[in-house]
């Protein structure tokens, strides 16, 4: 059964049109190609104009690595079986796991909800690579505690593959400490033997973290970002919308249901636990995708009735008798896996005009134009990197800040007296802006601007007369 729900994952996420809908995407593709052409990872910023040469690190730069060579093998179809792949593995590894405390259909059943809360998320960006590393690690922590011992050491390369994967990885290292305080209090007097235990788990883990690249920057990095002021600018920094209701909301209310009638057999680390998720994702709507693998996980075992311990790295050795008695939803799962990676490359996917990727805008450009500075909407600049433009702006909040995102603000509000002095200050000689910007509808009344191209998802203003 878990194989076959991860196929079915695998396929949804392959063929669904809203995982490309993110213009990050192609930041990141662009990116990995930027380090397989050089050999090596970023540490200045070699792709806009605006900050070029300013210090910049590629956080994700395994993620990036991997999709560039994706993309090199089969174009976007590559990046989509690379992420259909790693949302499988996740589907299936939390379905493998939670058959640890629950019957089969109850897991699978949970599984299908948790999904269900990160479907927003879906993304093709580094995140969803990261994910598969998440359930691991946390299912290792829950594990670690049903048989009351510390956590594998096999946990640690996920903890290095997960910091080179993506920013997230600290909070994995924070998840130590809730899970390693309850094996020191889980009895009348503190058992300091696992408290010396967990402290050298998590000291290891945070050494495992800066095996990348950029060393312990990549421990420091997230909590910069973390300190913008503006990042709420960004749409999946933001509170999540409850004016309709949604999956996650069903399944955090259904989550607190089962907490308050089980209330004695849960651990103050654990209700803990679910408290700072249920905070994160009230707080920024990208932490629904969290909550609904490290919940599930966490609470499983207080939950439940009693369960079969895992192997040493989790896999249950014996699940409720289940295991072996019906391989065909297994095998159906691997034949729905192969018809759909067929169908996949067999209907080609490529860029195409969209809110995020103003593909044929940009082939309007006049050549001469191309090298100089733009002034682009903040949502048009990772696609106009991955098209090998040099843009003013584009979705790295780390690079630009926090008085550079409060320019962009006053632009796109739109001050008119910010906006023009931006176009002389910086000597912008065209701007690439949505129709839906404000700000469009005060270049239509700049002097000395007109219009070049429009269509439905852009608009190209240039200076003076238009160089073809």
């Amino acid at each position: 059964m878990p194989i076959a729900l991860a196929a079915l994952a695998y396929a949804v996420f392959l063929f669904s049109p809203s995982v490309l809908n993110d213009g990050d995407t192609w930041l990141h593709i662009a990116v990995g190609r930027w380090i397989l052409e050089h050999g090596t990872v970023p540490v200045t910023d070699a792709f806009s104009y605006t900050f070029a040469g300013a210090p910049w690190r590629a956080q994700e730069w395994l993620s990036e690595l991997l999709m560039a060579l994706a993309w090199r093998l089969d174009g976007v179809d590559g990046v989509l079986i690379l992420y259909g792949a790693a949302v499988a593995l996740t589907v299936w590894l939390l379905a493998r796991h939670l058959q640890t405390w629950f019957p089969p259909l109850l897991a699978v059943i949970v599984t299908i909800y948790a999904s269900l809360c990160g479907a927003g998320s879906a993304l093709a960006r580094p995140h969803l690579l990261a994910v598969p590393a998440l359930e691991l690690w946390v299912a290792g922590l829950a594990l670690a505690r049903t048989r009351e011992r510390p956590p594998s050491p096999w946990l640690l390369p996920v903890m290095t593959l997960w910091a080179n994967l993506h920013g997230s990885f600290v909070f994995g290292l924070l998840l130590v400490v809730p899970f390693g305080l309850e094996a020191v209090f889980a009895t009348k007097t503190p058992d300091w033997h696992a408290a010396r235990s967990w402290a050298l788990f998590l000291a290891a883990g945070i050494a495992a973290s800066m095996l990348t690249p950029y060393g312990w920057h990549s421990l420091v990095m997230p909590f910069h970002l973390m300190r913008l002021q503006h990042l709420t600018a960004i749409s999946e920094w933001q509170s999540p919308d409850f004016n309709m209701i949604q999956p996650a909301e069903i399944a955090l209310f259904a989550l607190l249901l089962a907490c308050l009638l089980h209330g004695r057999r849960i651990s103050l680390f654990r209700l803990l636990i679910l408290l700072g998720m249920l905070h994160m994702s009230l707080q920024h709507v990208r932490h629904f995708l969290v909550a609904g693998i490290v919940l599930p996980l966490a609470l499983a075992e207080p939950l439940s009735r009693g369960g079969v311990r895992g192997d040493a790295f989790g896999a249950p050795v014996a699940i409720h008798g289940a295991v072996g008695r019906n391989r065909l939803p297994g095998l159906a799962g691997l034949g729905l896996l192969a018809l759909v990676t067929v169908l996949r490359l067999g209907t080609a996917a490529v860029p195409h005009d969209g809110p995020m990727s103003p593909l044929s805008a940009l082939q309007h450009v006049p050549a001469a134009l191309r090298t100089k500075p733009v002034l682009n909407d903040c949502m048009f600049g990772s696609f106009m990197i991955y098209e090998g433009f040099r843009p003013f702006v584009d979705g790295r909040a780390e690079l630009y800040r926090d008085k550079f995102i409060e320019l962009i603000i006053d632009i796109d509000r739109p001050d008119s007296a910010v906006l023009q002095r931006t176009l002389a200050s910086r000597d912008i000689a065209w701007t690439i802006l949505s129709p839906s910007n404000p700000a469009s509808a005060v270049m239509d009344m700049v002097p000395g601007w007109k219009r070049l191209y429009a269509d439905e998802y852009a608009i190209i203003y240039v200076r003076g007369t238009p160089t073809s």
